[in-house]
């Protein structure tokens, strides 16, 4: 019978420097052997694009901007990420559900509670390891200011980032086995240290 595999998610505030380290553990892990499957919400399915590109230029509501959010997420849990686990591939995910807590329940002020009903109604379990990574604002906005156009989410103000940057210190706080809080301020080469010991500590509890 094969072992079900592990699912792995990244998350921050825009310019904390998760998406750089996305590739690295997909690429770490696959060195050990393993089926890897490298994902990104929203996204991670034909459907799922279609729906980020609206996310992220589109003027909507808040209400609209959730369900969309969810709506992708459903796509890629039954399509991408479920079948992946159950033949025993690990899935590697740039953001998931606590994004959802962070941008839209924190950031948006929709508030945790009406979040959590959509997460309890779709029915996705959680990941097995959360890596966040934080940064200081100020460095999140340097690091914008020198990047591609910036999206819908990336031209908020600062306020609208340090209570997204305090909604994922709070879901780190509430589940602190799941979530490790990754200091993103580090050089690139201790980021990637600390992730491989927690990488191999993950590895040697599957065996």
């Amino acid at each position: 019978m094969t072992s079900r595999g592990r699912f792995i998610t990244l998350e921050g505030v825009d310019g904390a420097g998760k998406s750089t380290h996305t590739v690295w553990i997909a690429d770490f892990l696959r060195g050990q052997g393993l089926e890897v499957i490298s994902t990104r919400e929203p996204g991670g399915t034909p459907l799922g694009e279609k729906l980020r590109a609206l996310v992220l230029t589109d003027p909507m509501g808040l209400d609209t901007e959730t369900l969309l959010m969810f709506a992708a997420r459903c796509e890629h849990v039954r399509q991408v990420i479920e079948p992946a686990l159950a033949r025993g591939a690990w899935v590697v995910c740039d953001r998931f559900t606590d994004a959802t807590y962070a941008y839209q329940g924190g950031g948006r002020e929709l508030g945790a509670e009406r979040v959590a009903v959509l997460e309890q109604w779709m029915g996705a379990g959680q990941p097995d390891r959360t890596w966040l990574f934080d940064v200081p604002l100020e460095v999140a906005r340097a690091r914008l200011a020198d990047a591609r156009e910036p999206d819908r989410f990336e031209r908020e103000g600062a306020a609208f980032f340090e209570r997204t940057r305090q909604a994922y210190h709070a879901r780190a706080k509430a589940d602190p086995g799941r979530i490790h809080i990754v200091d993103s301020t580090q050089s690139i080469a201790q980021v990637r240290a600390d992730l491989e010991a927690g990488l191999r500590a993950l590895l040697a509890a599957a065996a």
